[in-house]
């Protein structure tokens, strides 16, 4: 198939989604450091809140603000980045209140909003928020042109999908009926808010201390006057997502829950007609390169073969070592290649099992030299994994 370098070649925004627990992190920063190093300027944003991005990369924190990678702390493992990586750890509620700074008129505006108790609990519980707020810092940063590529490392699958119906979902709410009824200046919110609900209010102002009514009244009219930048954000989002420079990747492994996550998730994306540059196979079983896999009549020469030399014993649990490896190599290629028949894909990246989490440079840069080879010297490093000669 493709290399990855070809597949993303002209790539401003990759975007790298799946089910949990698959890598999507590591597949996400190992992508970051294979482009830095052909000397691109990559910034890598995940919502990771295990911090493992910061933990790969030898960072002690990510902020919500792209921090550069010192490149010097490649070269001890054989690699020399001729461009930038950057790293950065989206902060959701950080995000919504910078999006409420840009579309703010006024200060006086701004702060309202920002200091009201309503929108800093709605800031955190809109339906879609977070996944709205990590497409828009996406499209910031696209717009302020500082990065040749951006990755975005995303939630579960399952909550990646709601980063296609963010937008929509953000634009129907502040259009929707209930907002426009505290909107109106008289008809049925005044008298809502004129009768019954003034009575509940006023009761809760005495036991709390807290106006709510006046919060609510000062949060929605504050609002009103950055709608029309909302949805001009939300369709500049949509408008990034279906950019020809836009790109995703899905990550799954071996497991039938995930294999059928990813098959789900790609569905989806091409129901919306959106791109998928790779199909990426993490934790793969070594010996499903093997040419030339043992039989059962080969594993019992084996096992005759041993025998004199080891005992019959010894030789038994050999033989039954190597039929256990083979049954987990078979299961991982009919998981893959259901994968394959069902997306009608000819190929995917796969990356073998590791002995160790990726918890390092010396693991990312393995996993990318996977992601980043040839057809040819890919499948001699999966050989290899596999203990076998390519």
């Amino acid at each position: 198939m493709t290399s990855l370098a070809e597949t993303l070649e002209g790539r401003r925004a990759v975007i790298v989604a799946g089910s949990g627990g698959v890598g999507k992190t590591t597949t996400s920063a190992a992508i970051g450091l294979g482009l830095a190093a052909a000397g691109k300027r990559v910034c890598v944003i995940t919502i990771d809140p295990a911090k493992r991005l910061a933990d790969a990369l030898g960072l002690e924190e990510l902020g919500n603000e792209p921090r550069q990678v010192d490149p010097s702390r490649f070269r001890e493992h054989g690699i020399e980045v001729t461009g930038e990586l950057w790293a950065m750890m989206l902060d959701a509620k950080r995000t919504f209140d910078d999006l409420i700074e840009r579309l703010a008129p006024d200060e006086k505006s701004r702060d309202e909003i920002l200091e009201n108790r309503i929108y800093q609990e709605l800031s955190s519980a809109v339906a879609g928020s977070q996944e709205f707020t990590a497409i828009a810092k996406l499209y910031d940063l696209d717009r302020d042109g500082g990065f040749d590529v951006l990755i975005l490392d995303t939630p579960p699958s399952r909550n990646a999908l709601d980063f296609l119906d963010a937008p929509d979902r953000l634009t129907n709410f502040f259009e929707g009926r209930a907002l426009k009824v505290f909107l109106a200046p008289t008809g049925i919110a005044a008298k809502v808010v004129g009768r019954g609900t003034s009575v509940v209010f006023a009761v809760l102002r005495k036991v709390t201390g807290v106006d709510l009514l006046d919060d609510v009244s000062v949060f929605f009219r504050a609002l009103s006057g950055i709608m029309d930048g909302f949805r001009e954000r939300a369709a500049g989002v949509k408008k990034l997502l279906a950019d020809p420079s836009t790109t995703f990747l899905i990550v799954s492994s071996p497991q039938p829950e995930p294999i059928e996550e990813a098959i789900h998730f790609a569905g989806k994306l091409r129901e919306a007609r959106h791109r998928i540059g790779a199909l990426i196979v993490n934790r793969v079983d070594p010996g499903v390169a093997d040419p030339d896999p043992p039989d059962a009549a080969a594993l019992a020469s084996l096992e005759a073969e041993l025998t004199e030399e080891l005992g019959a014993p010894l030789a038994r649990k050999v033989a039954r070592t190597m039929a256990d490896a083979r049954v987990l190599a078979d299961r991982d290629a009919a998981s893959i290649a259901h994968l394959m028949d069902a997306l009608g894909e000819s190929g995917a990246l796969l990356v073998p099992q590791l002995d160790d989490d990726v918890h390092d440079l010396e693991g990312l840069v393995h996993v990318g030299r996977h992601l980043f080879a040839d057809d040819a010297e890919r499948r001699r490093l999966m050989l290899a994994a596999a203990g076998l000669a390519a």
